[in-house]
């Protein structure tokens, strides 16, 4: 009985998966039409990594081409490359201080990309990765790792260790420490953990929405009889709101990662 109940929760489980609406990728027809072929069948295990891989391929080959030869007066992509770079320059130095465009490198790659990943969605028979816990979860491990090493760094092991027990300088504060220690640990590893779930599921959600009015707009057509471009206003309406939230969220994921960094440098260093 247990096991029948098992498997009973198990197909439940896989069939409320597969109702879940998501917009059919290249992959995903590759993989329908031709499963049984071995590279088809990789490609579809591994999709999430090979449209992060294409969207991280798409970006250094934009900002090789627009920064090997920078014109002068900057137009077009230029123009638009260096917006970014200097309204991300100037975020994460409000964020963190003086010290900002240290890390206005790593903080705006990983704007650029997320962003691009949150709006691949738009693009036909392309999928937003970071709609896949796996892929926002190497992100978070990521930052995580990235701002234990700062810490090191910076304050080095003696200050990065005396950071996570809460800077006892007095008796209570070394009373303190056995307390202060796991709670600052805690922290530090869930952190990581609440940057990836607020990007996956929101991200998620956008894709969600998206995919039910696509279908939505193609069931009133064809229920209708209306013209294939009937159902072309619902989908207009959904693509501005996906811009505003994709924007929204690659910013949020910068910001508390810049966040985290100014946490973790020496107060002298940042507001």
């Amino acid at each position: 009985m247990a096991v029948e109940a098992t498997h009973h929760v198990a197909e439940s489980t896989t069939h409320a998966a597969e109702a879940i609406p998501e917009l059919p990728n290249l992959i995903t027809l590759l993989s329908h039409r031709w499963h049984d072929i071995p590279w088809v069948a990789w490609l579809h295990q591994w999709e999430n990594i090979v449209f992060s891989a294409g969207v991280a391929l798409a970006l250094c080959i934009l900002t090789w081409r627009y920064s090997r030869r920078p014109a002068t007066i900057p137009s077009g992509w230029q123009n638009f490359l260096e917006l970014v770079v200097e309204g991300v320059d100037q975020f994460v130095g409000r964020v963190i201080g003086k010290e900002g465009r240290y890390f206005t490198p790593f903080i705006g790659t990983l704007f650029l990309y997320i962003w691009l990943m949150n709006l691949s969605v738009l693009v036909p028979f392309l999928k937003s990765s970071t709609s896949n816990l796996n892929t926002t979860a190497a992100l978070a491990i990521l930052v995580f790792s990235y701002v234990q090493w700062i810490g090191m760094r910076r304050l080095g092991l003696l200050g990065y260790l005396d950071h996570l027990a809460g800077q006892p300088r007095d008796l209570v504060g070394w009373l303190l420490v056995p307390l202060m220690l796991p709670i600052h640990l805690l922290g530090e590893f869930i952190k990581p953990l609440s940057l990836s779930l607020r990007l996956c599921f929101n991200v998620f959600a956008e894709d969600v929405l998206l995919a039910v009015m696509v279908g939505l707009g193609i069931g009133i057509s064809v229920g209708m009889h209306l013209p294939s471009w009937a159902p072309v206003p619902l989908q207009l309406f959904v693509i501005p709101l996906v811009l505003i939230f994709s924007t929204v969220q690659a910013l949020v994921f910068s910001l508390l990662s810049s966040v985290y960094i100014a946490l973790m440098l020496p107060h002298a260093e940042h507001h």
